[in-house]
């Protein structure tokens, strides 16, 4: 019994842990529970897996927008430095680094002005930012133009009238392009230029090496074109001359607004210096060709480096150089006329000298002078620079003209003499023009004039017609303001001085130049009419009769000094002594693209010290009274 029921329980034991049949159903409930036990951490692990990835993600694009916006923003600020003239960079790293990689300066000088060219070309080049000029506490008048401020670059900076624009651009209100000749020469033989770099000095001796005055002139009628093309106004002829005419309101020649552009033209070193007429013939080929693109034309007879260019300073043969220019510069068929100068050497500084040069711009009626250039002599080195290297004491040996700080004295002393001769009315003529021709003949006729018309009283005009039969002059001074026309119809609808936002819109329209409507037939033949009128010339004499709009004989002379200026305090030493404008070569050289930007703030400076020193005066003598 015991060993039965002891089976029995064993086998019901067996038969409990014997799995049995189950349906479809009925084990769902079970599987699904056994899957959420084990395939729980599997999903779990998935879920962070990409919680983590997209966070990674989101992480990776914060860096991108991070580092992209810093290199943005890094090339901003490196693009504003550099393209600022106000940059250290250009003055203590461009110029040494230009030095050291090339030897020969001229070769730097061409890199240099490539490299200018090509900055223009994409809108990296330097300029000066701020506009600091438009404060107008540097402005002042020349030829009847306001200009921005006192600096001007001289001649040899742009030989051939590739980089007038990123010149213009870095700060000076004049530049001076050239020297031109008649026909393209090499000049002299290289090596020709000879850097002094203890004493920031230079000894060149270029020889005038030119491409031609067509040539130049193409370039600048391009530029031109190009500028008409950009107001409106079209790419040819018809677009040039309505520029050139003023009618975008900027100079003809800078097509900048405050600004001047200046030509120096040469004769070719073929030309024989003893063969004045030859010589003269090329000095008017060049104005022919250039002045109509020039807002000022420089007569150059002072270079070293061309045999017998200086001998042309003599009184007779240069006073016949200058009247042609002039003639030719009073002829152009444009609405304003080029003022004419003449650059002098500071070698010619003996009192005969000075006066023969002096009488020869008074008798041809030039605008102005441009006192100095560089020289033949070699000044003593100056003590507060380093002394001369053995290799800078051979090259002071080298033939060619001088320029640099040395010369600032010299310059101060020749704009003294020469504002003392030109700055009043001229002076009285040795050899007086005919009667016919003085302008004492024409003030006797006009007093003449005057006293028989005033011996008909308006009153008894009636009376006197009818008892003599004569009917008595009419004053035209008493002319009505009807009656009055101008002598040059000035346009009144300037591009420039239109919003910014016209401008842009008359740029950007496709019919833009039809909204500055060219000149009629009828209003060209009577500007050209005006314009013969006031340039006839007798053939005789070789005399002008000018219109009053023109410069007259008897007024002051304009004076540009150049020469050893290198500071802001230099530039108003010389023009406290009678200059209008200082022009700077040698210390651009040295001082890079920012050298212009440097003058103009010493210049400000130096006015502020001095009105503090005044007030300062003032307030003491005042004090001192009460």
């Amino acid at each position: 019994m015991f060993t039965v029921s002891r089976v029995a329980a064993r086998a019901a034991a067996v038969g409990a842990s014997t799995p049995r049949p189950v349906s479809a159903r009925a084990a769902q409930p079970f599987l699904a529970s056994r899957a959420n036990q084990y395939f729980r951490p599997i999903k779990q692990y998935q879920r962070n897996a990409s919680s983590q990835s997209m966070a990674a993600a989101a992480g990776t694009r914060v860096r991108n927008f991070f580092y992209g916006t810093t290199l943005v923003l890094g090339l901003g600020v490196i693009y504003f430095y550099v393209t600022d003239t106000r940059a250290s960079i250009h003055r203590w790293v461009v110029i040494p680094a230009l030095r050291w990689a090339y030897k020969d300066p001229e070769e730097a000088h061409e890199v240099g002005n490539r490299a200018l060219e090509r900055l223009w070309t994409f809108g990296l080049y330097p300029r000066e930012r701020g506009d600091p000029d438009q404060t107008a506490d540097l402005a002042v008048e020349v030829f009847g133009q306001i200009l921005r401020n006192p600096i001007g670059t001289s001649a040899g900076i742009d030989k051939h009238a590739d980089i007038p624009d990123p010149l213009l651009a870095i700060g000076p209100a004049i530049i001076e392009i050239g020297g031109t000749t008649p026909q393209p020469q090499s000049g002299n033989d290289k090596p020709r230029v000879f850097r002094l770099s203890s004493q920031n000095a230079l000894i060149n001796r270029y020889g005038l090496n030119s491409e031609g005055a067509d040539h130049i002139a193409q370039r600048l009628r391009h530029r031109v074109r190009h500028f008409a093309e950009a107001c409106g106004f079209g790419h040819d002829a018809q677009g040039e001359t309505l520029v050139l005419d003023g009618h975008a309101g900027v100079p003809p020649g800078s097509l900048t607004p405050g600004k001047l552009l200046a030509v120096n033209i040469a004769k070719n070193k073929a030309t024989p210096e003893h063969d004045i007429e030859a010589v003269r013939k090329d000095y008017l080929y060049c104005a022919e060709r250039l002045a109509p693109y020039a807002d000022i034309l420089v007569v150059n007879v002072s270079s070293p480096n061309t045999p017998g260019l200086r001998g042309l300073q003599k009184q007779e043969s240069l006073t016949k150089i200058l009247s042609s220019v002039v003639t030719a510069a009073r002829s152009v068929q444009r609405t304003t006329k080029p003022a004419v100068m003449v650059k002098v050497s500071p070698d010619e500084d003996s009192e005969d000298q000075v006066n023969g040069i002096c009488q020869a711009i008074w008798e041809s009626d030039v605008d102005g002078i441009i006192v100095g250039n560089t020289t033949n002599r070699r000044p003593e080195p100056l003590p507060h620079l380093r002394n001369l290297t053995p290799m800078e004491e051979q090259h002071m040996l080298e033939a060619g003209g001088f320029s640099g700080p040395h010369l600032f004295e010299k310059t101060v002393s020749m704009v003294k003499k020469y504002k003392k001769l030109l700055g009043d009315s001229p002076p009285p003529s040795n050899n007086p023009s005919p009667p016919s021709r003085s302008s004492g003949a024409v003030n006797e006729i006009a007093q003449e004039v005057k006293d028989n018309l005033a011996g008909s009283p308006a009153g008894n005009a009636v009376q006197d017609s009818v008892q003599t039969g004569a009917i008595p002059p009419k004053n035209v001074a008493e002319k009505k303001d009807a009656e009055k026309q101008p002598l040059i119809n000035l346009p009144t609808n300037k591009f420039y001085d239109k919003p910014r936002s016209e401008q842009d819109k008359l740029r950007s329209s496709p019919d833009g130049a039809e909204s500055q409507q060219p000149p009629t037939a009828e209003q060209e033949k009577m500007r050209i009419s005006q314009e013969e009128s006031a340039a006839k010339q007798d053939r005789s004499t070789g005399e002008v009769k000018k219109s009053p709009d023109l410069a007259r004989r008897d007024r002051p002379k304009v004076i540009f000094a150049t020469g050893g200026i290198t500071n802001g305090k230099q530039a108003l030493e010389v023009l406290n002594a009678g200059a209008s404008v200082a022009m700077v070569y040698t210390a651009l050289v040295y001082g890079g693209v920012g050298t212009i930007s440097r003058i103009k703030d010493e210049m400000r400076k130096e006015l502020t010290n001095g009105r503090e020193k005044k007030n300062k005066k003032r307030k003491k003598a005042k004090a001192n009274v009460e």
